[in-house]
């Protein structure tokens, strides 16, 4: 698989991730992250890559990795300390009743089942989630209507824009596995720009990937 660069220096690389490619893998397995240590080898680098952060198989777009110890250090810091900022396209179904909004709640992901579920109250285990999200206009898909959303998250639970939208009725087109209604090949999310202050060069680098076909084509 070819690799679509978007960013590179010599202490990070950010690529495309397509659909159905896992994050991260073993040697056996077919991952973005082995695939873009392929590519480092060949350049003649060490092939060092440092995982930041996962999208789920099931989403595309923008993924950063690192290409030292001391940039993945740096930059888990960063995420840490909320500096490293993502944004979404999601396409969801209905209509909403609000352009824009935020949404939080309370999430338990259960790792034997492999889903988040939204809960009342804290206990082990549970996490906060919060998000912001903008309305970019409906649309109709396979008869339904959809609209088309633009999300910001504060935090990064498992799942979590799948289950927010979900549980208030609005689950992402094809997601069956939260109550998608739609067929689509892919679940309808795309990890859209990623920004954040480069800590090694204390520049702005804002790096974006617009949706690869599907259910985005209809908007």
């Amino acid at each position: 698989m070819e690799l679509k660069i978007l960013f590179e220096d010599k202490h990070l690389i950010a690529v495309v991730k397509p659909y159905g490619v896992l994050s991260q893998g073993n040697e056996k397995t077919k991952s973005i992250c082995n695939d873009i240590a392929e590519y480092l080898k060949k350049k003649g680098e060490k092939g060092e890559v440092f995982v930041l952060h996962r999208l789920d198989k099931t989403t595309g777009g923008v993924i950063v990795f690192a290409k030292t110890k001391e940039a993945s250090a740096k930059m888990s810091a960063l995420i840490q300390s909320g500096e490293f900022h993502k944004v979404y396209y999601a396409v969801v179904e209905g209509k909403l009743s609000r352009n824009t909004g935020a949404l939080g709640d309370l999430l338990y992901h259960d790792k034997a089942k492999n889903k988040t579920y939204v809960v009342k109250r804290e206990r082990k285990g549970v996490k906060e989630a919060k998000l912001c999200y903008v309305s970019h206009g409906e649309s109709i898909y396979n008869d339904k209507e959809v609209t088309k959303v633009e999300v910001l998250l504060l935090t990064g639970r498992t799942h979590q824009i799948r289950v927010q939208f979900a549980s208030r009725k609005h689950p992402l087109v094809g997601d069956r596995k939260y109550g998608s209604s739609i067929n689509s090949k892919e679940i309808a999310l795309w990890s859209r720009e990623i920004n954040f202050k480069h800590p090694m060069t204390n520049e702005f680098v804002k790096i974006t990937a617009e949706p690869e076909n599907g259910v985005f084509d209809v908007f």
